[in-house]
């Protein structure tokens, strides 16, 4: 992964805070990896305690997944990647957190995605999970198109396309639209058969609960229904359309990640998906690289980290 002057001793953790799950990788200064550890949704919109709660979680379990005592997590420096962090209210919310490290530096769930898919190059990318986004960082300027949070934006991602479904499912079993193979799907996963026991089961529910009946909507797209052809279309022609937009910077490379990431990229109109390159590396990684890049512009330190 790369090596840093001056820093020999240190162990850096990164840490990609998703809304379905948390990621931590701690790694080096050489950027040997030395564990790796997961933690539940870590998206501070949808329960702030719970995201620091699984933000220990991952690395705790980074640290014994590397056999270290538990009292490393105290010396490690973290960077840490969130959703949400651009917004000054809930940075500085997050800034007052007593963490656990030795130091952390907080930056946004697009910032160390796209750091991750350049190996700490600059460039753009199209993150498609359980929400979605674009962003580009190009000439030492960050920019982030969409990434507005479900249920308001996050168009074309896992938790949009289980809306869909479900919106779609609703107005089935109430005979304003045709029930096909999506609709009796949906039921069968929620075990209902009516839109009063539906909504019950989704009240008050996260984004990652959407995003898990995705592929329900791939499965049927699939098996040649209708409505899900559909809806995966309208996603697919917002993200082609998101991608126009970030090409129109001219970006060095341009990656597509995300859990659905595999799903979305082919069903792109082909004058855009030409142009993807497959991402080097993951967020969590990403989030190593801005954990050394940031502690060494701490102390006024030559950032000469190579990917």
């Amino acid at each position: 992964m790369g090596f840093v002057n001056n820093s020999q001793s240190e162990l850096f953790i990164g840490i990609d805070g998703g809304g379905s799950k948390c990621k931590a990788i701690i790694c080096d200064s050489q950027g040997a990896v030395l564990g790796r550890g997961i933690g539940g949704p870590a998206n501070p919109f949808y329960g702030f305690e719970r995201a620091l709660g699984s933000i220990v979680e991952s690395s705790e379990n980074a640290i014994r997944n590397a056999n270290m005592a538990k009292e490393t997590l105290s010396s490690l420096i973290a960077g840490v990647g969130l959703a949400g962090v651009n917004l000054p209210a809930l940075r500085e919310k997050l800034n007052e957190w007593q963490h656990p490290f030795g130091e952390m530096y907080l930056t946004t769930d697009m910032d160390i995605a796209n750091v991750g898919a350049h190996a700490g190059e600059e460039g753009a990318v199209i993150i498609v999970g359980t929400g979605s986004c674009g962003f580009i960082s190009q000439n030492g300027c960050k920019e982030m198109f969409g990434g507005h949070g479900f249920p308001i934006g996050d168009k074309g991602s896992g938790a949009w396309l289980g809306l869909k479904a479900i919106e779609h499912t609703l107005l089935a079993m109430e005979n304003f639209e045709q029930k096909g193979l999506l609709a009796n799907e949906i039921c069968s996963y929620f075990g209902v058969n009516n839109g009063i026991s539906l909504s019950e089961k989704l009240v008050g529910k996260a984004s990652q609960h959407y995003a898990k009946v995705a592929s329900l909507v791939f499965d049927c797209e699939e098996q040649g229904d209708k409505k899900a052809s559909q809806i995966v279309n309208e996603g697919a022609d917002y993200l082609s359309q998101l991608s126009r937009r970030l090409l129109k910077h001219k970006p060095p490379r341009l990656s597509m990640i995300g859990g659905l990431a595999t799903y979305m990229l082919p069903k792109l109109d082909d004058d855009v998906k030409q142009y993807f390159d497959d991402a080097k590396q993951q967020p969590e990684v990403g989030a190593y690289h801005f954990a050394i890049q940031q502690w060494l512009h701490s102390r006024g330190a030559n950032q000469n980290a190579i990917a």
